[in-house]
């Protein structure tokens, strides 16, 4: 585990320009790195990776000392139907000292190094074997201390599973996982926020993708007072793709955030960015922020990321900010697109029209925006199980 050599102003958020000044980092690929939390200044809530979070609210996260023991997990494994047993996912600990740890990327902000500085041991979920197989791990009830954790997930050569990160009850958790996708493997990563109303859960994902892997990550907010979930792949060796989907749904007083990065480094890489969110209720929050970075030698590059949101009552607040870094001009194609607005009229006319309550009208359209998202987990009964709990958001509940 090592730290990116970087000026000591890049603690601040500068960099050096050609003149020898120092200048605010105005590109993501400028960002300092470093596994150290003493490497980062105190947050103050106007550095550019925290401008838009209420960082009051977990200051004992960004700042304080945090209990780094392991955190108690519950695992199932099984077939993608739900209904036989499997095979190829091994899970044990790690020593900090561990080589397979640090490989997939380095903390960009302080609250990820405090709990990188901090952990005692990594889980580690290993996938092997090419048939599909679908592993869930759960943290439950974490309680009201502050926590670190780090995980760490190797998808073997030509592996298949679905792995699922699931939080519920209470915690103030910070946590890093990191993603290590082989050549050739097909790995889908879904990470289940169904924290209690009081939760509060910062995390950093990092994937590193081999040659012609692929990598499905899906993030799902549901619960907690205040989630903040920032994935980072670095789409590394030719052939690679990714598809980066979330879904949330922020109700009166939470703060649902996700600063999503792709690095595109390597010829003929392939991105999908789509992040889909829904917000009703007095005070109700989301932040959106997508960078992608097409390096200089990522030619053949086929990039697109985009950001839906559906705000359903007034009152609520919905940040999104999408960003396209472009080095080379050799490329397939790279876009952007972003949207936040309220219901379309013309589709709760049409439902109506044709003898649909408009209460029901209204949640049929919420339900067809959102389940987008959630079909394409690729686990009926997990997809059946937050078709559920979307219903259950509709509702109040």
């Amino acid at each position: 585990m090592t730290s990116t050599a970087m000026p000591t102003a890049g603690q601040h958020g500068l960099v050096a320009h050609s003149d020898g000044a120092f200048v605010p980092v105005q590109t993501r690929s400028e960002r300092f790195r470093s596994v150290n939390v003493e490497d980062f200044a105190p947050v103050n809530g106007r550095e550019h990776e925290w401008k838009l979070s209420p960082v009051a609210a977990f200051a004992d996260l960004t700042g304080g000392d945090i209990d780094g023991s392991r955190v108690e997990i519950e695992t199932v494994l099984r077939a993608p139907d739900g209904e036989a047993d499997a095979a190829g996912v091994d899970v044990s600990w790690l020593g900090r000292d561990d080589a397979r740890i640090g490989r997939a990327g380095v903390p960009e902000e302080r609250a990820s190094a405090n709990a990188w500085s901090s952990f005692d041991e990594a889980l580690l979920i290993s996938v092997t074997g090419e048939d599909e197989k679908v592993f869930a791990v759960t943290r439950h009830d974490l309680g009201d201390t502050p926590r670190a954790s780090h995980t760490v997930i190797e998808a073997a050569p030509n592996s298949r599973a679905l792995v699922v990160l699931r939080g519920t009850g209470d915690a103030r958790l910070s946590e890093n996982v990191e993603i290590v996708v082989g050549e050739g493997a097909s790995l889908t990563v879904v990470s289940l926020q169904e924290w209690s109303d009081d939760a509060v859960h910062l995390a950093s994902h990092f994937a590193r993708l081999g040659r012609d892997s692929f990598l499905k990550h899906i993030v799902v907010s549901l619960g907690g007072k205040v989630v903040r979930v920032n994935p980072s792949t670095h789409l590394a060796e030719q052939g690679s793709d990714v598809e980066a989907l979330g879904l949330y749904f922020a109700d009166a007083g939470q703060h649902l955030e996700q600063q999503v990065f792709v690095h595109h480094d390597a010829p003929h890489t392939r991105s999908r960015v789509t992040y889909k969110g829904a917000l009703q209720g007095e005070g109700a929050r989301s932040v959106w922020v997508g960078d992608v970075l097409i390096g200089n030698a990522a030619v053949g590059t086929d990039s697109y990321e985009q950001n839906r949101n559906l705000v359903l009552t007034d009152g609520t607040r919905a940040d999104s900010v999408p960003n396209l870094e472009i080095e080379t001009g050799d490329i397939e194609g790279a876009g952007h697109a972003s949207a936040t607005g309220r219901f379309d009229d013309e589709q709760l006319f049409y439902l109506m029209a044709r003898g649909i309550r408009e209460d029901e009208a209204r949640r049929l359209v919420v339900r067809g925006f959102l389940t987008e998202i959630v079909q394409k987990i690729g686990s009926p009964e997990l997809e059946e199980r937050l078709t559920a709990a979307l219903e259950a958001e509709l509702e109040g509940n």
